[in-house]
């Protein structure tokens, strides 16, 4: 899930406006709104820009009001707020001479789309194109139109033409002296996916790094939460509350965006070996550039959300290659309570209670700001990249399409048991659960989690029931439920206090920052010890 909060892990939640403003009612705004049947869009490709076929998926993205472009707007949170009218075509092969037409017959958000309000609309197109990252219309190669004003009122009734000739660029990284970009073409993944992927990370240096060569620092690594990309320096700083100990961390954020979202730096049957090829290959590059410690007894791992998730994750799965961990508000630990659904119980559905009542997914309080079915539907005519199809990305089996198996029916919301016990591989309470004799004294004074109350995302209820079970195995587990705490609980003393903890260690072994001796194994060499609870992939 997205992050509530400050720094690296706030991504694009922060900035988000959560509450609208209902200014003066006028006589006006009381009267009924007029609707007008939903017109044919042509979307037409650039030859130039798209000279073979195409296969991908074509959105049209409808918005009223504001400066923004549309395509900006879908990635936003206030999309997730307060969804506009998406069209969507997926295609195959598509001869890119022909045009693409989107009306009444595609795939539709609302669901059942047939018209809109009689008023002025801003529209753009977008074609995806990039298979390594989920945002569709800012991600690197993808196409999109001009922003064309559509006046319903004054609309003659033929379709809306739009041309593809716009080609998004690749943002350059920030040029920050202190912020380093490592990156590799991953031998893993690239294996995995039949062509080049990459891996990166962007490095945070110390004050005085560049002064003193052979200063070893401990690392931190900084799982973002949903959403999250590029860290700018000024919120990687700002997150630990201004502690000086931020001068004596590398703090490292690993890029975690794959084509369908999240991959929680997990292995898994449809984003590949994402755990293994960060283990294996990531960390010893940062840590060899960088200078860092090169020793799992100086190397630690927190996030927030999907990030706290991940964070949560690679300590256990990895027990060897970390000496802490910090999970902050992570999404459902324990998929008895997955957002308050019990995905393994008879008849679960993931839209409607026991009752018939609609499921949220989002609050404000006590005021309920999304529902699960519409949050749904709105993902699924983007297409890949959203928050619930990132979870299927990585917890489900790949299916015989070549997609991952869906947990639950889109139309009805019921749970496919099948898939449900399937995921039991990523439901870290049943892992530690079962893998505990081995796991326990790995993990001793290593798991350090944080939930708020009232959770925003309601995830609160799996990180209480992972604390009963770690209780009744006897592990030592810092696990807290902050009161009254929301979506977003670390930044601030709570993260100050990490650092201190984490440089207190190391001075202790190397009062002059010196580099520490090396582990007779690199990162990861405490492998086949260190990832016995991993799921096993056929």
């Amino acid at each position: 899930m997205r992050t509530l909060g400050r720094g690296v892990f706030s991504a694009l939640l922060a900035s988000a406006t959560l509450h609208y403003a209902t200014g003066v009612r006028a006589a006006v705004q009381d009267a009924p709104k007029v609707n007008v049947p939903l017109p044919v869009f042509e979307v037409a490709f650039d030859p130039g820009l798209q000279p073979g076929a195409y296969t991908g998926r074509v959105l049209v993205i409808l918005t009223q009001g504001g400066r923004q472009e549309p395509r900006h707007r879908i990635n936003s949170f206030q999309q997730w707020m307060s969804p506009s009218p998406i069209l969507a075509r997926p295609l195959k092969d598509w001869d890119p001479a022909k045009v693409v037409i989107l009306g009444a017959d595609a795939m539709r958000y609302p669901p059942g789309l047939t018209e809109l309000e009689n008023a002025t609309w801003r529209v753009q197109a977008v074609a995806r194109r990039n298979v390594d990252l989920p945002e569709p219309g800012v991600s690197p190669g993808d196409l999109y139109s001009d922003v064309a004003d559509m006046n319903l009122a004054t609309f003659s009734g033929g379709p809306v033409r739009l041309r593809l000739t716009h080609v998004v660029k690749e943002d350059p990284s920030e040029e920050h002296p202190r912020i380093r970009t490592v990156e590799m073409i991953s031998p893993l993944l690239s294996k995995f996916h039949g062509r080049e992927v990459r891996q990166r990370a962007w490095v945070r240096l110390p004050q005085g790094w560049e002064e003193n060569p052979e200063r070893r620092y401990p690392v931190l690594y900084m799982i973002s939460g949903f959403g999250g990309g590029e860290p700018r320096f000024e919120s990687m700083t700002m997150s630990f509350g201004g502690s000086p100990r931020v001068e004596d961390v590398l703090l490292v954020v690993p890029d975690s965006r794959c084509l369908r979202g999240h991959h929680v730096f997990a292995d898994s049957e449809n984003n590949g070996p994402r755990g293994t090829a960060f283990i294996e290959e990531l960390i010893p590059l940062v840590e060899k550039t960088c200078r860092g410690a090169e020793s799992p007894k100086h190397r630690y791992v927190t996030g927030g959300s999907s990030g706290g998730w991940a964070s949560l994750w690679l300590q256990v799965t990895y027990p060897g290659a970390f000496a802490g961990c910090w999970s902050d508000v992570p999404d459902p630990v324990d998929f008895r309570d997955f957002q308050r659904i019990n995905l393994y119980e008879p008849g679960a559905n993931m839209y409607r209670d026991a009752k018939g009542e609609r499921r949220p997914l989002m609050r404000m309080r006590d005021q309920v700001r999304i529902w699960y079915e519409d949050f749904v539907r709105a993902e699924d005519v983007l297409g890949p990249g959203g928050q619930i199809h990132s979870f299927e990305a990585v917890f489900s089996r790949r299916g015989k399409d070549g997609e991952p198996e869906p947990l639950f029916n889109r139309t009805t919301g019921a749970v496919n048991p099948d898939v449900a016990k399937s995921w039991e591989r990523y439901d870290i309470r049943l892992v530690l659960e079962r893998n505990w004799p081995a796991l326990g004294p790995k993990l001793a004074g290593k798991l350090h989690i944080r939930a708020g109350e009232f959770d925003n995302f309601y995830l609160e209820g799996a990180t209480r029931l992972l604390k009963e079970s770690l209780t009744k195995l006897g592990s030592d587990a810092e696990i807290e439920i902050i009161a009254g705490g929301g979506h977003g609980t670390l930044f601030g003393p709570p993260a100050a206090q990490m650092l201190e903890t984490i440089v207190t260690a190391f001075e202790k072994e190397h009062p002059q920052g010196a580099r520490p001796a090396k582990s007779p194994a690199p990162a990861t060499g405490e492998g086949s010890e260190a990832r016995e609870a991993e799921p096993a992939l056929p």
